[in-house]
């Protein structure tokens, strides 16, 4: 049985089609989007452990300069001590202290972007 010559074969092109997501799926994004429930807990655990951070930082930052004035009091006439140690001794662990927590909120947010990307 030949085709008959009139007959021709029209081939439609466009876009691909995407597979269709399974209902299983999740976005952590679209949830953070929409600001729903498990969204919420998302932020509410990068802010819990930012506040962590910020807080670790003030601690070590309180010990370290709370008891400078109990020193001083100790030596009152040492007035060129308590310059020393203010602005030599004190200045290089606010720096490292300073860089260490930029370090660390970027990990924090690095990390939670990795969580809520679209993988």
């Amino acid at each position: 049985m030949p085709q008959d010559p009139t007959e021709r074969r029209v081939v439609v092109t466009g876009p691909p089609r995407r597979a269709r997501r399974s209902s299983g799926y999740y976005r952590p994004r679209t949830e953070i989007d929409e600001q729903t429930t498990l969204g919420h807990t998302y932020v509410r655990s990068l802010m819990r452990i930012q506040l962590r951070t910020g807080l670790a930082v003030f601690a070590v930052l309180a010990l370290l300069i709370g008891p400078i004035p109990l020193v001083f009091a100790a030596a009152p006439d040492a007035r060129r001590l308590e310059w020393a140690v203010l602005g030599f001794g004190l200045y290089p662990p606010l720096v490292l202290l300073a860089r260490w927590y930029v370090r660390r909120a970027e990990r924090n947010e690095r990390d939670f972007v990795r969580l809520v990307e679209d993988r």
